[in-house]
């Protein structure tokens, strides 16, 4: 199995082809909500595999995944219709993504060790098998920063080029190519050492 393919494994949602979606598209931005619906369904299984990978916590993952929809919805309207739909909506994923970890960086600091219940420290696990290559990948991109993490995941798992990626996350190409680059890097080492331990 590819690593896009063990990625995404379970996030095939309602998929729309190029003319369709523009349809959908067009008549969401129009304020109609069953096409609005529609681009949720399309989007929503990869949205929720890309938070989940970028924050590792399945609440918090569908907290970005609602709010990135809402801040969709309040400003579909200002959309150009000329531009391509995939790096806008990823954006604003990820930039909710980017709060989250910082909210919850901040909340970590924030919290001493003791002051929660043993079992109100604890998180959801992913939706991974936990056996074998898939379960190693998943906490090695865990174990990745968030920049390399997210560079990672646009490139690899949602197939964007550097320029879609770019728009998602505001940084330039150069820069981009060296977080995929060291992602590519740091898996790599972190799956071989696995290996090495098991």
């Amino acid at each position: 199995m590819l690593l896009p393919d063990l990625l995404l494994a379970d996030t095939q949602g309602s998929m729309l082809d190029a003319s369709t979606f523009h349809l959908v598209l067009q008549q969401a931005r129009r304020g109609d909500r069953a096409s609005f619906a529609r681009l949720v369904e399309h989007y929503y299984p990869r949205a929720l595999r890309f938070a989940l990978q970028m924050l590792d916590h399945r609440e918090d993952a569908e907290e970005a995944v609602q709010d990135a929809f809402v801040r969709v919805h309040d400003n579909l309207a200002r959309f150009r219709e000329d531009a391509p739909f995939d790096p806008w909506f990823f954006r604003i994923l990820g930039n909710r993504c980017r709060t989250l970890l910082v909210r919850r960086k901040r909340r970590h600091e924030v919290i001493e060790y003791g002051d929660l219940p043993i079992d109100a420290a604890a998180e959801d696990p992913l939706d991974v098998a936990d056996t074998g290559f898939a379960r190693d990948v998943h906490r090695a991109l865990a174990q990745l920063p968030p920049e390399q993490r997210e560079a990672f995941l646009l490139r690899h798992v949602n197939d964007m080029d550097y320029e879609e990626m770019a728009i998602v996350t505001g940084a330039k190409g150069s820069t981009l190519r060296m977080r995929v680059k060291r992602a590519i890097d740091a898996l790599r080492e972190r799956l071989r050492e696995g290996a090495i331990h098991e």
